[in-house]
Formats: C-alpha cells, structure tokens, sequence
C-alpha cells in the first residue's frame, strides 16, 4: 500500500494496487498507472473528491471515474458519507450566496432530493488463470478446517497447472513481477493468511474459502480447456488452438490428404529445359508408423542470457520435449522423424527428418521494431517466402513497453503487421508474453502429431532438387497434384535456406539492394528485372552524365523505369533519390 506520509493515502493506494495487477498481468496500462502514481505521491495538497485529481499529470476522465466509484465502494462498505462531488458543492455554494443576496428562505419550496440507491458491494473473483486465481484454487485443494497449509514451494508446484503466467520466472526479462506477486494482493484483502517462521505457510481465510466457493460456481459454465489462444485473422489452413490442442470443430489443413496412394513417377513436360527445369522422379513414400512428427526449435530461442534454458524446459514439462539446433531459417519448423535410423538415405533422401509445410517465426515487439528499423523485417519475409513452406506462422509477443518509444514506431508496427497477413498472406499470431507462445507451440505441435502421423508423406528426392529448380517443382507438384502433399529432407531444406551456401549472384545483388532504407525484397526483384547485374546497375548511372544535369537524371534513374508501378513494388522519388546516393555516386 502506499506510504502514510501521502497526503492522499487511500487513493494513492488503490491506484498503486492497479498497477501492480498491470505489471503482473504485463499490461501496457502500467505505465499509465505508474504516471499517475508518481504524479499523485509527490503533490502534498489533500483532495476531497477524486475527480479533482484532473489537475494533476497522468489522471484523465477515465481513471478519476474508476477513482470515484472505488471510495464510493469503499464508503458504503464502512458506512461513511460519499464526499460530494465539486460542481455539486459550487451549485450549492451558489445556492446560498443567491438566497443570502435576496434575503429569502426557499427551504420550503424545495422538495426533498430521493435517496440514491445503495450499490451492492460487487464479490471479488480473480481474473480467470491469473496469478491470484491459481493461489486459491491450489489452495482450495486443503480441507477447510486444515490446521497446516502450504509452502510456497509446494504452492507454486500446486498452482501452475491453473495460470497462463510463470510462477518463477518474469513473462519478460526485464521486469522482476511473476505469478506469485499476486500473493500480496490476496493477502491485503485478506483472503489468504501465513504462519509459521521460519518457513511460511499459506492457507485460506474465510473470505479466501468464499472466493474460492465463488471461482468454483463462475467456471462450472466454463470450457473444459483452459488457455484459450487469441488470434487474428486466420487464413483456412491455420488452427488457432486451446492449450490441450484440441480441433473439434476446427478446420483441419489440406495438407497431406492422400486420395490416392500412389509411387508412380513424377512425368513432366518441359520443353523451355534449362536449369529450372522440372525433371521427371519417382517420390519416396513414408508409411504411417514409422515416424513421429516433433517441433524443432532455434537454440538462439531464449529467455535472457542468463536464462537460456526456460523455453525449452517449460515446453518438455508441457510434453514436447523440442530437439534444439540452429535455424537456417525461422525459429520453429515441424518434421517428421523416422522411427529407423538410416531408412532416408537408403530410399534416396539423406538425414533422419522431413521438413513439413509449417515454420514459425517468434518476434518480441521490441525485436519486431528493431528489425523493421535495420531491414532484417523485409529480408526475412523475402527468405520465408523463397523457402516454398505452404504455412508460415508470424507470432508477435505484445510485452509492454514505454508508451513514449513505443508510439514513435506504432504505425510502422501497425504497417508490418498488416503486410504480413495482407501482403504475405501470413497467419499472425499473437500473445502477451513468453508463456503463452510456449502454450500456442504445445498446442500446434499436438494438432499437427494428429494431422500427420496418421498419413503417408511423399518426399522428393534430394538428388533432383537444385536451388534454380526447387520452385518449379514445388509449383508443379502443387498444380497437378493439389490434394497430396510433398516435402523434402531436413538437410535439404536447410541448405537450400542457408544465407550463404546457395548465395548465387542474384542473391547477392538483392541484398545489397535491399541495404538501402526503403528498398524491401518486392522493389529490389523489379530494379533486377530492369538491370540484370551490380555491373549493369552502376553503367546505367555512368550513362547519365557528370554536372547538375547527370545528377538530376541519376537522381530520376530508378523512378523514371518503375515509378508508374503500383503497390509495394513502386518506388518513390525519395527511395531513387537514396538508390542514387548509394549506386550513383550522388
């Protein structure tokens, strides 16, 4: 609670109490709560109503409102009057002068104004799977005339299972707040009480046994799932899945829909040849049985650096235990494991996994912003997309962040966002903190363990893919056989995703084009069509001459050849401008 020496101790009070729940929750209300609470603590003058706190930095309309109806609560629980509200003392003020000034007495005339209502005093009921509602519940689970209770130990082991946030580490590294700093709010209320010295036990009080009466009868109505998932705007194939993951009712992918099961060979006819050329091959067939599909996650998934370990550990304790390698490309793909070591390689695919139609990539906000700000947003969505992955997953975690930085960057989050669902045609995900993106990678990993293990996979063999012809045979595949699904090893994937092993010289080109600010994966592929080469590129601006004149054309170059296209691959005269200073020698 807040200090005595507070001119305004009850209402510094209550507002320090919401932020604290702000902060347990990782809401982006903290900040404006911690305004207010600064705000409020510093001023020494003592106000009657908490509508006049509008005067002070950080209290608006909204929050002098929730101020108000907490002291009439507060009031009408220890039987007090309601101070009245400011205008209500002017008007009567008034009142008064304007009867002193005509010498009258109205008080006759004046009917009696009609009792306002007592408000019921609305029972507590901590939010569903917080921190305060996995306490009680746990601890619901002693007898209620129990004489010992529990440790804190023993209670968080007993209370996780009922929260969607940690009980032991942070839902961000920078913050200190878990699960547990809920405890001090049962306790202030007076629902849960501890003894014993030195070590502390916690049970519940009376009032601690009617809430936990109260979250008993409120989620008898409730999904038999917890954890729900939030999500946005989900394209046909993607699942957005409860924390057991189940998909009753859901729409199940088409991926790996076997109508027929057929070895028969790939016949194609091409007649352009060339390196792009599809050639003709015969794919491996994986029986059901002999694999398991298992999540793969980028070692460099971590907490903090001084807590490497949690993702990983939180998901084995959830029952997906993640084979941890470096990520050629994304932070998680699916893939099928084959149950007999060397059966890959003997049918003509090397390694012991397949890659599936699924890969994820896990953005922080504070990351998503810093990536947009350097470039590595567009090169990694113009990689994902190369990749030739059916399903990409954009799991963005909203951690709160000071209001301040944050609404510099927001339209360009907002921008990004919208690319990646609109543009992309990416399924975005997104969550509130670590815990829930290990949930949601519990959930998917169950979902796709039944979408898969019960089917043939079709595999292509890695001696007919080459980096110019993986495309084609992708798109081909896709067009004449829609309903099979085809995928290929995981060393293959992974060596056609690396950044360097398959770098050709277009490759090389598109991103040196893309290291000027404004030039995304989309502008770059058009300024390649035009100017084949780096070499080509330079010649042109040499082509426009020396003097004021030169520069104005070298200035004009890009927007003269694509400033009449449209969308995201048109390029400004500001971005020309940029290219020239870089390729031009403006």
């Amino acid at each position: 609670m807040a200090s005595d020496a507070s001119a305004n101790p009850l209402l510094l009070g209550w507002v320090k109490e919401w932020w604290d729940v702000a902060r347990e929750r990782n809401s982006k209300g903290a900040a404006t709560y911690k305004h207010a609470y600064d705000s409020l603590k510093a001023c020494p003058i003592a106000f009657d109503h908490p509508s006049e706190l509008q005067q002070l930095k950080g209290f608006g309309a909204k929050l002098c409102e929730r101020l108000t109806e907490q002291l009439r609560d507060h009031c009408e629980e220890k039987g007090l009057p309601m101070p009245p509200h400011p205008s209500t003392r002017k008007r009567a003020g008034k009142s008064k002068a304007t009867s002193g000034a005509t010498g009258g007495d109205d008080e006759e005339d004046d009917e009696p104004r009609p009792a306002k209502k007592k408000r019921a005093v609305k029972p507590y009921v901590p939010a569903y799977r917080s921190g305060a509602y996995a306490i009680v519940v746990a601890l619901s689970a002693l007898r209620e005339d129990a004489t010992v209770g529990m440790t804190k130990p023993d209670l968080i082991e007993a209370a996780q299972p009922h929260c969607d946030a940690s009980f032991t580490a942070p839902p961000d590294p920078t913050k200190f707040y878990t699960a547990w700093n809920s405890m001090k709010t049962l306790a202030q209320k007076e629902l849960v009480y501890e003894r014993g010295r030195p070590t502390k036990r916690y049970a519940l009080t009376d009032e601690g046994w009617e809430v936990a009466n109260r979250i008993r009868e409120t989620t008898l109505g409730a999904p038999a799932v917890e954890g729900a998932s939030r999500s946005t705007a989900a394209p046909p194939v993607v699942l957005d899945l409860d924390e057991d993951g189940g998909d009753d009712g859901a729409r199940a992918p088409p991926a790996s829909s076997h109508k027929s099961e057929y070895a028969d060979v790939i016949k194609t006819d091409n007649s352009a040849g060339g390196d792009a050329a599809v050639p003709s091959f015969t794919p491996i067939r994986l029986a059901p049985g002999l694999f398991t599909v298992e999540l793969v996650l980028d070692v460099r998934e971590v907490r903090a650096k001084t807590d490497r370990d949690y993702m990983q550990q939180e998901l084995t304790k959830r029952g997906v235990k993640p084979i941890m390698r470096s990520l050629e490309l994304g932070d998680a793909v699916w893939v099928a494991k084959c149950k007999e070591p060397g059966w890959l390689e003997r049918c003509g695919a090397e390694g012991e996994e397949v890659v599936l139609d699924w890969i994820l990539e896990r953005k922080r906000l504070d990351d998503l912003i810093t990536s947009i700000k350097d470039g590595r947003f567009h090169e990694q969505k113009f990689r994902l997309r190369r990749s030739g992955v059916k399903n990409v997953i954009y799991l963005v975690e909203e951690i709160s962040m000071d209001s301040t930085f944050f609404q510099r960057y927001e339209e360009a989050v907002q921008s990004a966002i919208a690319s990646i669902q609109v543009v992309n045609g990416y399924f975005l995900k997104k969550t509130q903190m670590m815990d829930e993106s290990i949930r949601y990678l519990v959930s998917m990993t169950k979902m796709l363990k039944k979408v898969y293990e019960s089917k043939p996979l079709y595999i292509i063999p890695s001696r007919v893919i080459t980096d110019k012809n993986y495309q084609p045979i992708l798109k081909h595949l896709r067009e004449t056989r829609p309903g099979v699904g085809h995928y290929i090893s995981y060393p293959a994937f992974a060596s056609l995703a690396s950044k360097s092993d398959t770098m050709t010289l277009r490759d090389v080109y598109l991103k040196m084009l893309m290291c000027t600010r404004g030039v995304t994966g989309e502008k770059a592929i058009e300024i390649q069509k035009i100017w084949k080469t780096p070499n080509d590129f330079v010649k042109a601006f040499e082509q426009c001459g020396t003097g004021e004149e030169g520069k104005k054309r070298k200035i004009g170059l890009v927007t003269s050849q694509l400033g009449e296209l449209l969308g995201r691959k048109k390029i400004p005269k500001v971005v020309s401008q940029k290219i020239a200073e870089v390729w031009g020698d403006v």
